[in-house]
C-alpha cells in the first residue's frame, strides 16, 4: 500500500530534527562540568603558569640584553685598559732600574773615604821614633747580593734587590812597623783607639830585630775601621785659582 504525503515540507523537518545536533544539551552540560571545583582550580593554575613563564621570559630576555650590554662595555674597557698597564709597567720596570743605579752610586759614594780617612788618622797617631811598614787590609767586601729566596706568591710585582748605602762595609787593617821606644807604641795604640774611624785596636805581635845595626821594636797591630759619627767629621769647601 502506498502513501502519499500531502503536507508540503511535513516529512523534511521530521527528519531535520531527527539528524541535528543537541546543541542545548552540550550547552547545559558545559555549564554543569564548568561548576566542577576542580576544574575550575586547574583552569586558574593554567592561567598563572602562563603568566608566570611569559614574566620570566620577558624578564630573562631584558636581563640578557642588559648583561650583553654590560659585557661589550667591559671588553672595550679591558682593551682600552690593556695598553695602560703595559705602560705602567715598563716605566716601573725602568724606574726600579734607575733607583737601583742611584742607590748603587750612593754606596760606591760613601765608602770611597773610607781609606783616606784611615791613612789620615794612622798618620795623625804616628809618634816620634815610630816609622810604618806596610798597612794593608785583611779581609775582602763584596757588594750585597739579591736575595736568592723566590718571593712569597702575591700579586704584587716584586722591586729592585736593596742596596744598603748608609752602611760602610767592615774593614780590617794589619799595621806592620818599627820603633825605637815600646812606650811610643803605647800611645800609638791609644791614639788609634781613640780615634772616631778605627776601633778594636789589638797587638798582635812585637819582637826585636836588628835595622841597621841597632835594635828596634818590630810590632804588629790589627784594627778595623768603624763608622763615625756624623758630628765628627768636619768639611771644608774647596776653591781653585784661577790664573
Amino acid at each position: 500500500m502506498i502513501e502519499i504525503n500531502l503536507l508540503p515540507g511535513t516529512g523534511k523537518k521530521a527528519r531535520s530534527r531527527s539528524a541535528g545536533v543537541d546543541l542545548a544539551g552540550m550547552a547545559t552540560g558545559l555549564v554543569a562540568k564548568v561548576k566542577d571545583p576542580y576544574l575550575v582550580g586547574a583552569l586558574a593554575l593554567s592561567v598563572v603558569a602562563i603568566l608566570g613563564v611569559a614574566g620570566m621570559y620577558l624578564y630573562q630576555r631584558e636581563r640578557t640584553a642588559s648583561l650583553d650590554e654590560q659585557l661589550q662595555k667591559a671588553e672595550q674597557d679591558s682593551i682600552r685598559y690593556a695598553a695602560v698597564i703595559v705602560q705602567k709597567r715598563k716605566a716601573e720596570a725602568q724606574r726600579d732600574s734607575v733607583v737601583q743605579q742611584v742607590e748603587l752610586i750612593r754606596s760606591f759614594d760613601n765608602k770611597r773615604y773610607v781609606w783616606p780617612h784611615i791613612m789620615d788618622e794612622v798618620s795623625r797617631a804616628l809618634p816620634p821614633y815610630t816609622w810604618l811598614v806596610s798597612i794593608t787590609q785583611t779581609n775582602t767586601t763584596t757588594l750585597a747580593q739579591p736575595d736568592p729566596t723566590p718571593p712569597p706568591k702575591s700579586g704584587k710585582k716584586p722591586g729592585p734587590p736593596p742596596v744598603d748605602t748608609t752602611s760602610v762595609p767592615q774593614v780590617r787593617l794589619h799595621i806592620v812597623g818599627n820603633t825605637v821606644d815600646i812606650q811610643a807604641l803605647t800611645r800609638f795604640m791609644k791614639v788609634l783607639e781613640a780615634s772616631p774611624f778605627i776601633q778594636d785596636v789589638q797587638l798582635a805581635k812585637s819582637a826585636i830585630i836588628l835595622v841597621d845595626g841597632k835594635e828596634v821594636t818590630e810590632f804588629q797591630l790589627d784594627a778595623s775601621y768603624q763608622t763615625p759619627d756624623p758630628s765628627a767629621i768636619r768639611t771644608v769647601p774647596v776653591s781653585l785659582s784661577v790664573r
